[in-house]
């Protein structure tokens, strides 16, 4: 067996294949990479260091991992290789028999666009812009940075409670953008001296963060004539960025691709990285 260990910024997610049943875990940052750390994910899988043969890491600072941890060695993936690996298995594609240009969008602490077309990875673009900065300004903006009550109070509000939309700004659409469309994010409190809701501002906050990803997506993925987007990472596991996500795709005619396995995609896409180009 082989374990794949993905170290994020918000999130650090492990997963291994055991008897053809592949098990995920996924904990908290909760500092750098370390031999401890390691020994507790291994924990966490009820296995220990001596049923491994090897130990995968991508990620975070796992360069600064040693080469070896208890006899068993410590196998380096690059992380550009791995997030397009993963987006590949989400779309249940294989590098030796697809030849096909996807752009896999990782949506963590903050987002990278990949393209994968067979065994070839390459970082297109990505934006500073993701759940670190969902949480960052939550915590200014509504005192929390719990995605939960972010994720709750968004449902409960109107983004327009802080956004202009077109309709707001000029007296027709714009193109095949609908009155509806968002004009300026939060661009009505510099117009107007007012109250918002925690609801709103929650909704307003989670329109711009799944706005800006979904349009430098769409950008990139016209840039390079991907035929399709899937997105990586766990910034999806909240709902209702993934509707803004779609409902801006929706405006410019693509479909973005997720999946359940998003959240740990990028360590599923190192381990069989590895695995296939280890023979």
């Amino acid at each position: 067996m082989n374990l794949a260990i993905d170290f994020g910024l918000s999130n650090t997610d492990s997963v291994l294949i055991k008897k053809s049943a592949m098990q995920h875990r996924s904990k908290s940052f909760s500092g750098d990479p370390s031999g401890t750390l390691i020994e507790e994910i291994i924990s966490s899988h009820h296995i220990s260091t001596e049923d491994l043969n090897h130990i995968v890491v991508t990620g975070g600072k796992h360069y600064t991992l040693p080469e070896e941890l208890s006899g068993r060695s410590i196998v380096p993936v690059n992380e550009i290789a791995a997030i397009g690996r993963g987006g590949q298995a989400i779309l249940k594609l294989s590098p030796e028999k697809h030849d096909e240009s996807v752009l896999v969008v990782s949506a963590g602490s903050g987002t990278a666009m990949i393209s994968a077309n067979g065994k070839s990875y390459q970082h297109v673009t990505g934006t500073a812009v993701g759940g670190g900065t969902l949480l960052g300004l939550g915590r200014l903006l509504i005192d929390s940075v719990d995605p939960l009550e972010i994720g709750e109070l968004a449902l409960a509000g109107d983004p327009n409670g802080a956004d202009l939309s077109i309709a707001d700004v000029i007296s027709g659409p714009i193109g095949k953008l609908p009155p509806t469309a968002t004009a300026v994010n939060f661009g009505r409190l510099a117009r107007e001296t007012k109250t918002v809701s925690r609801q709103d501002l929650a909704a307003a906050l989670i329109n711009m963060t799944a706005q800006i990803i979904a349009i430098i997506a769409l950008n990139a993925s016209r840039a390079i004539n991907a035929s399709r987007i899937v997105f990586t990472g766990h910034l999806t596991d909240m709902a209702l960025i993934r509707s803004v996500l779609q409902k801006t795709a929706d405006l410019y005619g693509q479909e973005f691709i997720t999946s359940e396995k998003s959240g740990y995609a990028t360590a599923l896409g190192a381990l069989l990285h590895f695995e296939e180009n280890s023979s």
